[in-house]
């Protein structure tokens, strides 16, 4: 196949305003994942979209295992789907309070 470019699970983007820190949860657009690399504003970084990952989640929410979670506009995880972008399955059950959830990441949906 002459068209074919990549797999697709690891994408070279450019950080946004701000920059990106490696192992921070990234949305742009319908795109997700954990950024795999740290990089400055318009530098580029290396996005994971797919895999098993520990995540920063809402604190007062609990989790439960095959529950569906989003990401919020501030990078944050959480079972709340309105407003927010889905980007997988929680794979552990998570506590509230408690500052972390495991996630599959799905592939960007």
């Amino acid at each position: 196949m002459r068209n074919f470019i990549q797999p697709g699970k690891v994408l070279t983007m450019v950080a946004p305003v701000g920059g990106v820190v490696s192992g921070a949860l990234v949305v742009v657009g319908k795109i997700f994942g954990v950024a795999a690399t740290s990089a400055a504003e318009a530098e580029e970084y290396e996005l994971e979209t797919g895999g098993v990952y520990d995540l920063p989640k809402v604190a007062a929410e609990a989790w439960t295992v095959g529950q569906e979670i989003y990401a919020d506009a501030s990078g944050i995880a959480t079972n709340v789907a309105t407003g927010n972008t889905k980007i997988g399955t929680a794979v552990l059950a998570a506590a509230n309070p408690s500052g972390t959830g495991r996630v599959r990441l799905n592939d960007n949906f």
